[in-house]
């Protein structure tokens, strides 16, 4: 098992998932986080961090999100790791609520 960031951090990108992470399996992109399946340990110290919801096991993916999982192990190999919490996006809380964002990712 490992854990999935899904649609609700695009334009968000809280980073306190980052801080409690053992592994340092978080990457970053521009508006986005990933989790590195290969390195995610299944702690779930992650999961109540978000302050979005956005990240899950994979075994509670919704099938509507199952396609996050794969998005997560593409961009994890292209994207930085990311190890230190950093501020959200400027207007973060402003999209937090909003669904449709996936075609807002920025690779």
């Amino acid at each position: 098992m490992t854990y999935v960031v899904k649609e609700e951090c695009i334009k968000c990108k809280y980073t306190d998932c980052v801080e409690v992470c053992p592994v340092d399996c978080f990457h970053e992109g521009p508006n986005f986080l990933v989790i590195d399946p290969e390195e995610c340990i299944d702690c779930s110290l992650c999961e109540p961090e978000c302050p979005v919801g956005a990240i899950v096991a994979d075994d509670d993916l919704e099938s509507k999100d199952e396609h996050y999982l794969e998005l997560n192990a593409e961009l994890s190999e292209i994207w930085p790791v990311i190890t230190e919490k950093k501020p959200a996006l400027e207007d973060a809380d402003e999209w937090a609520e909003k669904e449709g964002k996936l075609e807002l990712l920025e690779r």
